[in-house]
């Protein structure tokens, strides 16, 4: 895991839906925390592209159903400026589900992935098909 060239804004706050775009049998998921979120007394939660939280799966296979796992957020609505002065934003929210090794628990990754997302896991980018 490595540190982002932009700022991103952070567009995903605490009880978001987002796509599951891996293979891993989940369709949607919550976020219910973000990791490694530092703010102040009272103040909810925010995530953005390449932040890793926890969520829990709404929509899929039975057997994943019952976990809550990592996920790191691949694509955003919320648009986000880069380096370079463009403006970036996706038509829909999206994770890819991790593990304990910041690697992707499915092996194909269907859409497009921000490429911050990719600066930050490598592994996500080996197994995704578009970066934008």
């Amino acid at each position: 895991m490595r540190a982002v060239g932009s700022n991103i804004t952070k567009g995903i706050g605490s009880e978001t839906k987002l796509k599951c775009i891996d293979n891993t049998g989940a369709k949607m998921l919550r976020v219910t925390s973000v990791l490694k979120y530092k703010g102040t007394r009272k103040r909810q939660p925010k995530a953005g592209v390449g932040d890793i939280v926890r969520c829990s799966v709404l929509k899929g296979s039975p057997d994943i159903r019952d976990e809550t796992p990592l996920a790191v957020i691949v694509r955003q609505k919320k648009e986000w400026k880069r380096p370079d002065g463009r403006r970036i934003k996706f038509y829909d929210n999206a994770a890819v589900l991790i593990n304990d090794r910041n690697e992707p628990r499915g092996n194909e990754i269907r859409g497009a992935v921000a490429k911050e997302a990719v600066e930050k896991f490598p592994e996500i980018g080996k197994v995704s098909r578009i970066v934008v």
